[in-house]
Parts: C-alpha cells; structure tokens; sequence
C-alpha cells in the first residue's frame, strides 16, 4: 500500500510504504527527501494504548522540576532574538520606504473600499438582502489578502451576531482555522533550523500538511519519537513581521489623526493601537506563548471541566511551539457538539465562570478566546487553545469591578461614578458629579428589568454613550475584558438567542461577595445588604441560591465571614445597626414561636391562659404580625440554605464562638441581649395590661 507524498526541499520525492518510519538521515537531496516522505504520512498512526505504568513513567519524566527548567531555559535561548513591539524602530523603518507605505496603503485602500461601493450600489438597487452571502464570501477573501492584521479584525467580527448578520458570521468564522497555508516545505525546514535537529529525530510521524492555519501559523498533527505522544506542532509563517509591522505602522498613523481630529472619540486610540500591537508581537514568541499556556495551566487547569494542553520545551522555540494534541470541535458548532451529547450552553457557562476567575481572582486572563481557541471535548471539557494573546487585570480594578456590579444592583450612581476612578477610567482631578445624572438616566430604564435579563451588550453600549459624553480614558486591559465577555456572549448567542452573560455570572459574583475577605468587597457586601437601617435578608437569601449554583461555594467559607463581619464589626454605625437587627430577629423567633404554640392550645383553654381574650396571645396589629412572621421565615430559609448546602458541618460555627469570646463580640452581645430584654418585657407588659376590646391579631 501506497501514499501520497508532498515535496520538500525542492528535490522530487516518490511513493513510500506507509509503514515506514526508521529513518537514516543521508547527505544527498535525494535521500533526504525519501526520509521525509517516509516519515510524512497522510495520518499520524494509530498509537497502541499505553499501560498504565507507561503512562506514570511518563508522567514522572515529564514532572521533574529540574529536567523541565532547563528544558525550558534552552527554549528561552532558542528564541533569544524574538521581534519585540517597538512603535518607533518601526517608525524609523517605514518612513523610510514611501513606495512600499504607499503601495500598502493604496492596496488597502481598493480592497475595502471596493467592498464598500458595492455594498452602496447593492442598497441602491434593493438588492443588499439577495446579495448577503456573496458579499459574505467577498469580505472574507478580501480580509484573508490582506493578511493577518485583517483576519484578525475578522476573527473578532465571527463572534458578534450583534454587529454581524448570519450570512457573514458564517463566512467570517471560516478565518478562525481555515486560512491559506503556507509550503509544507517551509514548515519543515523551519522546524530543523529552529530546534537545530532533523525532522526524523524528533517525530516518528508528521501529517503531510497543516491540520489547521491560522492567522500567524499553521498546526500540524505529530507523534513524538521518545514517548509516542500525539501532539499538535505549530509552525509561524514566514516573513510575519515585515507584513504585520506595516500594518500597525500604518494604522498607528490613522490613530494619531483619529486623536487630533476626531472628537467624540476621548480614548487614546494610539495607546490603545500599541496595546493590541504589542500582544501580536507576544503572539510571534511561541516560547512566551507557551509560558502564557503554563501559567494559565497553573491557575485554571484546577477544574475537571477545563482543559489546557501541556508544552513540549525541548521541542519549542521562538517559532515552532510543541503541545499536548487536544481532540475536539469549536465552540460555535453546535450540532457537531450536540452530537457527542454535549450542551453548548453548559460549556458556554463553564467559560463564562473561568473568565470570570481570569478577570476577577487572578487578573490574568485569555484575551483572544475565539471559537477556534475554545474546543468542546468528547468528555464534556473545554479546552483552552493558543495563548498568544493574553493580559492582566491590575488588582485594585479587580476589586472595584465586583464593587461596580454591587452599586449597579442598588443603583447607587454616585458610588458607581466614584468606581471609574480606581478603575483608572478617569484622573483624581476629574468631578465626577455630573456623571451622576447621565448614569441615572440610562441605568433606571435598562433596570427596568432585573439586572439578570439584562444583556451584556446592552450595557456596553449604553454605558459606552455615557462614557463618550465625559474625558473618560478607557484602559487597554478593560478593552480586552469587553472584547473577551463579548466573544463568550456570542457564542451563546449561537445556541440561545435569549441568552444573558450577566445571569451565568451572577453565581460567581455572589460567590465571591460571600466568601472574599478583601476589605473592598466587605464594604461591598454591607452595602448590599443594609439598607435604610434594616438587615435586607432577602438580598442575603438570593446571594446564597445564587452563590450555590458556583461550583466551588461552600458555606462553611460563606458563613464564617458574613458572621464574623455581622459579630465583630469595626465601625459603630455597623454595631447600631447589627444590634438592632439581632433584636428584630430574636423578637421574630420567639414571638413565632408563641404563636405556633398557641395554635395548639385547646379552644376552651385559650380564655384561660390568656387573660380572659381568645382571639390571641399578643397585642398587634395583622399587619405587624404578619411583618415578624416573615421575617422568621426568611431567617429559617436562609439557615436552611446553609444547612443544604454541600459540605455543610455544625462544627463549622465553632469560629463562632471564638469571635462571641473576644472583649468586643462580649460587649455587642450584651447590648443585644439588653435590647432583647427590653422588647420582650415591653411586650409581655402589653400582654398583661392589654385590654379585651383592643382589636388583636386573630391566630386561627
């Protein structure tokens, strides 16, 4: 049996057995190329199953410490001369070439607005809605010609079925991993002249062309010759540098005009434009990319649903990165995943709770999280891919995001304005006073509706309006943290048009404003939870039922704070405040309990016990009473949310009593049992003195 064999090297190969995989490595073309096409088959071979102990063995080479370090080191020297973004050197080059500045330019210039006159003349003519997905297939080929800085503005535009209509969401999302490759030739020379070894060496079997391509590279499918490991080997395309640094040297030349001339444009385009140029740099250093894949690894790898390949260091260099294989379908093929007895928006979810834990636990976070990064496994995981691209979010804004989502909650505009300040939107000097109104009149009516319901594009948008109208400076990170819950939002979108990011996040961010010590998000949660010098229980009952729905909640982490923070506050308003409602709450439970009681005393007693009335045990009105037995109910569902909550154990409480042993804790206890004692003898006092014709609340 025969295979197909692609040329290499500019010598001409012939037809091997596909069985062949010993290589001896020859001086002359022609040896050379036969060794190659042994090696290239048209599919890696089917890998025996390792044992188990094989496995381990494995696993042990792999996790020395030691061994991998240097290995790593040895990547690091390997891509020592990497490219790094630098505005001015390649300023000082362009400037330099006018014909070629010019040439680009013009090119540019013809493809997109050639595109555009016939998208006029189809409006025109009223055939916009006929012409759809021709004009679809135009704007990809025209994107793909212009090469990786337009595919890449492309790759964004696949996943936003709010800016895109179908027929373009579905011609654009070809550009994920369905662009134009490069030699196969090319690929493999590159791999020798990166690694300093021959081909056969390092694998025993290489597909003879890319399983995919992508913007800066292309992948091929492989299996290492020590391990038998099946990996995916990602090969940068020639001459990238040259064709991306013209690009941004020209688009940062229409950023400075966009600066100076266009005013209801208050952001630094320019910073902006470097931000997202120095990340594409990043991307061409595959030995960055793969410590972005390792520390990304570290911190979210923990979870059984998430995915992250492992890297190959002595196999990756600054052009050539070696990971684990990962078998898998895109995110935005719905069927394909539902074949496999997948859900997308179940996955969808997942991605959405470890973004969230990008942005907001960590700040590092996966700023390109496309469909062709994002894999649906067959054993229900998603798989983060190609970690090129990837940013931080500074700590402080972290914490004021959470902060921002607690005021939008209570509406509370002021402190919302006053959050754009640490998230470093405006400078100190800047009077966020007139923000105030225009926040109020945007939220009030997108409010309308719970803040769940909301869709995430719609508050972009209306707060973007907002923004605009003020020197607001928008950071590059928080325009990487819009773009990257965006791309989520349009996946989902895909499976559920009535999909809301916002009620996915809502189980993390309850999560996190119940068990999270951090100062910031105490003062957070007191803020939602009082209000008006009342304990707001059902603002705590929804956080617990939304807290629950994260994963990782548990309310032993969840208890001990909010009752440490309800036990032993600092400030003295707090302890008013905490001391009254611990009155409130002890009169509630007591007094429910006398009237279950007196539900089950004998009709002919009741006169009897009490005081000669029938009607009732205590003195107030319906409404006052219904008032109390409410609140006892709402204490009870919340314990009992507690209680059935995973992991739950009475020992839990035992902080508890530590705190109620300090000096102040004794001290707030005393002034809440004196505050209990007062009321219940107040009321008992009502009770004897009462008088029979006073109408009180009927108990049936």
């Amino acid at each position: 049996m025969t295979m197909s064999i692609v040329s290499a090297g500019g010598c001409s190969l012939a037809s091997w057995p596909r069985g062949a995989v010993s290589i001896s490595r020859s001086k002359n073309c022609k040896a050379r190329a036969r060794a190659r096409a042994a090696l290239v088959e048209a599919r890696p071979r089917a890998v025996p199953a390792l044992r188990d102990r094989d496995v381990q063995k494995v696993k042990v080479l792999g996790s020395d410490r030691t061994d991998d370090l240097q290995a790593e080191a040895r990547a690091m020297a390997r891509a020592a001369n990497a490219s790094v973004y630098n505005p001015e050197i390649i300023a000082g080059k362009y400037s330099s070439r006018p014909i070629q500045v010019l040439g680009r330019t013009l090119e540019i210039l013809i493809a997109l607005g050639s595109f555009g006159l016939k998208l006029f003349l189809d409006q025109r003519s009223g055939a916009l809605e006929q012409n759809k997905r021709k004009r679809a297939a135009e704007l990809r080929r025209i994107f793909t010609r212009l090469g990786p800085t337009f595919v890449k503005l492309g790759q964004g535009l696949s996943t936003r079925p709010d800016l895109c209509p179908p027929e373009y969401l579905d011609e654009l999302s070809e550009l994920q991993d369905a662009l134009p490759t490069f030699p196969d030739a090319q690929a493999f020379s590159c791999i020798e002249t990166e690694l300093g070894l021959p081909l056969d060496s390092i694998f025993s079997s290489i597909s003879p062309s890319p399983i995919a391509a992508a913007s800066l590279g292309q992948v091929y499918k492989a299996q290492l010759k020590y391990s038998a490991q099946i990996v995916a080997v990602k090969v940068q395309r020639p001459g990238i540098e040259e064709t991306i640094g013209l690009d941004f040297y020209l688009v940062r030349g229409l950023g400075f005009l966009i600066n100076e001339y266009v005013d209801i444009i208050t952001s630094d385009v320019v910073a902006l434009i470097d931000e997202f140029a120095r990340r594409v740099y990043q991307e061409l250093n595959y030995v960055q990319e793969g410590q972005n894949a390792r520390r990304f690894k570290k911190l979210y790898a923990d979870k059984e649903d998430v995915l992250v390949p492992d890297i190959f260091w002595d196999y990756t260099s600054g052009k050539v990165l070696t990971m684990d294989w990962v078998d898998g379908v895109k995110l935005n093929e719905q069927e394909a995943i539902e074949r496999q007895g997948l859900k997308v928006l179940d996955l969808v979810t997942t991605g959405i709770q470890c973004s969230l834990r990008q942005l907001l636990e960590y700040g590092y976070f996966h700023a390109d999280p496309h469909p062709g990064n994002l894999l649906a496994t067959p054993e229900g995981k998603l798989a983060f891919l190609d970690f090129g691209m990837m940013s931080e979010t500074p700590e402080e804004a972290r914490f004021a995001i959470i902060g921002h989502v607690v005021h939008m909650v209570n509406r509370d505009y002021e402190a919302m304005a006053n959050d754009y300040y640490a998230l470093d939107f405006l400078s100190p000097d800047v009077d966020v006073s007139p923000i105030v109104p225009a926040l109020r009149n945007f939220f009030d009516d997108a409010l309308n509706a719970t803040v769940s319901e909301l869709n995430f594009k719609t508050l972009v948008d209306g707060l973007g309006a907002v923004l605009y109208q003020y020197p607001f400076n928008v950071p590059a990170y928080y325009a990487l943290i819009l773009r990257s819950l965006t791309v989520l939002e349009g996946l989902a979108l895909y499976a559920d048009p009535n999909f809301k990011v916002l009620a996915a996040s809502y189980p993390y961010f309850a999560k996190r404003l119940l068990t999270d010590p951090n100062p910031y998000l105490r003062d957070a949660l007191i803020e939602l939870l009082f209000k008006d010098g009342r304990f707001r229980w059902n603002r705590l009952e929804n956080l617990l039922l939304q807290g629950r729905k994260d994963r990782d909640f548990s309310a032993k982490d969840a208890l001990q704070p909010v009752l440490k923070l309800l036990l032993d506050p600092e400030d003295e308003e707090l302890k008013i405040l905490v001391i009254k409602e611990s009155v409130r709450v002890t009169e509630a439970v007591v007094l429910g309990t006398v009237v279950d009681t007196y539900k089950y005393v004998p009709d002919f007693m009741r006169s009897l016990i009490f005081n000669g009335n029938a009607r009732g045990p205590l003195v107030m009105s319906d409404t006052e009473l219904e008032t109390i037995l409410q609140l006892r109910e709402q204490v009870f569902r919340v314990w009992g949310l507690l209680q059935s909550s995973e992991n739950f154990d009475p020992a839990l409480l035992q902080p508890v009593l530590q705190v109620l042993q300090q000096p102040e804790a004794r001290s707030l206890g005393g002034r809440v049992i004196g505050g209990i004692t007062q009321r219940l003898a107040a009321r008992l006092l009502q009770q004897v003195l009462r008088n029979p014709a006073i109408g009180s609340a009927s108990i049936s």
